[in-house]
C-alpha cells in the first residue's frame, strides 16, 4: 500500500477513489474500473484490513487505503484524485465539499433523499471549482430515472409518472442496504403531486401494478426512494410517484398490514429494529431478481398517450455497480458540465446502456 505521503508526491490528477470499495457494491465497482484505468483504483474506507484483503484478492488491481470521511478531510489530500464514487451514506455535506474545493469530480448511489437535496446546494461551489457531482446513480434511484427520462421524451407533455420497484428476497443484499430499508418503513416523506409538494406515508396508498409474463399483477406500496422527487424536478413531472414490492406476495402484504395497524411505529426501539433488519437478512426463500415499472400518461400532437417501460433482471446489488461504473467511466473520459446534476440530466439510457457488459432488456409498450 503506498502511503498518503507518496499518494501527494504525484502531479497526474488520475486517481478513482471509491468509497466503502470493500463493501458489496463497492467491490463490483472497483473491479470493473480496475480492468479498464489499471493502476488508478483505490478501495478506500475505515476498515483498512478489509480494504487490504480485498486487494489481495484482486491482485494488487485495486489499491487499498484508510480513509474516514466521517472526520474533515483536507482538500489536498485529495489534489491527485480525479473521481470519487461514494459507496456509504453519509449524513452532512464535509466530505462533497472536499472534493469540490479539490476539483475532484463526484459520483454517489445514495438513496436518501435529504441527504442529496443538500448536495444540490452545491451547485455554484461546484461549478466554481470546475467539478461535477453526478447523483441518482445505480438501479433506484438510477435506472428508474432514466426510464421515467425515456417514457417522456416520447410525449409532448408528461402529466404523471408512476415508478415500481420489485426486489427480490432470494439476493443477499449487504447490512446497510438492508438497514436502509427497514428505516424507511415507518417514515414521511415529500413527493411531488400536481405540482405540489405533498407529505405522504410509507407502504401506504397500495397500488396495482402489471409487470406482465409470470411477474403479473403485483400490489406495491409508496416507499421513500429518492428518485420521484428528482425526477420530478428535473424532468419537469407535476406528479411522480414510486412504490415498492416484494417477490413475496405475502411478506409485501404483511408490511402494508403492519403499517396500517401501526406495527411499524416499534420499529424506533433499537433493538426491533435490529432484530427486524437481521430478520430480512436471513429470510429464506424468494429469487435474486429486481424488477422495474414505469407507468407515464401525457399528452402528444393533442391526444392523450401512455407510455410503459419495464425491466425485469438479476441481482440488483450487481445492476447498481455497473451503472456506477458506466457513470465513472464517461466522467473520466470525457468532462461534464461542472456542478450538481442528477443522472438523467447528464446522460440518457442509451449512453449507459453503451457501457453496461450486458445491455438490460426494456420492453416499452405505448397506447
Amino acid at each position: 500500500m503506498r502511503s498518503e505521503t507518496e499518494m501527494k508526491q504525484g502531479s497526474m490528477k488520475d486517481q478513482i477513489w471509491v468509497i466503502g470499495g470493500y463493501g458489496q457494491v463497492g467491490q463490483m465497482v472497483c473491479t470493473q474500473l480496475a480492468q479498464v484505468f489499471p493502476g488508478k483504483v483505490w478501495a478506500a474506507g475505515t476498515r483498512l484490513e478489509r480494504a487490504e484483503k480485498f486487494s489481495r484478492q484482486t491482485g494488487g488491481a485495486v489499491k487499498p487505503m484508510r480513509l474516514d470521511i466521517m472526520k474533515a478531510v483536507d482538500p489536498a489530500v485529495l489534489r491527485n484524485v480525479k473521481l470519487v464514487i461514494m459507496c456509504v451514506d453519509q449524513n452532512d455535506t464535509r466530505f462533497v465539499e472536499s472534493c469540490a474545493k479539490a476539483g475532484t469530480d463526484y459520483i454517489d448511489i445514495s438513496a436518501k433523499g435529504d441527504f442529496l437535496k443538500q448536495v444540490e446546494r452545491l451547485h455554484s461551489t461546484m461549478q466554481s471549482s470546475g467539478s461535477t457531482a453526478i447523483l441518482s446513480v445505480g438501479l433506484s434511484p438510477g435506472i428508474t430515472n432514466l426510464l421515467v427520462r425515456e417514457a417522456s421524451m416520447h410525449m409532448d407533455k408528461t402529466e404523471e409518472a408512476n415508478i415500481t420497484v420489485m426486489l427480490g428476497l432470494g439476493e443477499k443484499h449487504g447490512k446497510a442496504a438492508v438497514e436502509w430499508t427497514v428505516d424507511q418503513m415507518n417514515t414521511s416523506y415529500d413527493v411531488m403531486q400536481q405540482g405540489q409538494l405533498t407529505r405522504v406515508q410509507s407502504l401506504s396508498d397500495g397500488k396495482w401494478i402489471d409487470f406482465g409474463g409470470e411477474l403479473g399483477r403485483r400490489a406495491a406500496y409508496r416507499f421513500a426512494f429518492s428518485d420521484q422527487l428528482a425526477a420530478a424536478q428535473t424532468l419537469h413531472i407535476p406528479t411522480v410517484s414510486t412504490r415498492l414490492c416484494l417477490d413475496s406476495r405475502w411478506i409485501t402484504r404483511t408490511l402494508s398490514i403492519a403499517r396500517r395497524a401501526g406495527l411499524l411505529k416499534l420499529l424506533r426501539f433499537g433493538w426491533i429494529r435490529n432484530a427486524v433488519v437481521k430478520a430480512f437478512m436471513l429470510v429464506p426463500g424468494g429469487e435474486p431478481m429486481f424488477a422495474v415499472k414505469v407507468d407515464a400518461a401525457g399528452w402528444k400532437n393533442g391526444e392523450r398517450m401512455s407510455v410503459e417501460q419495464l425491466v425485469v433482471g438479476e441481482k440488483e446489488a450487481a445492476v447498481t455497480a455497473e451503472v456506477a461504473a458506466a457513470v465513472a467511466k464517461r466522467i473520466y473520459r470525457h468532462s461534464q458540465a461542472p456542478g450538481v446534476y442528477h443522472v438523467e440530466q447528464c446522460f440518457s439510457l442509451q449512453e449507459i446502456q453503451e457501457e453496461l457488459s450486458e445491455p438490460l432488456k426494456v420492453m416499452t409498450k405505448i397506447t
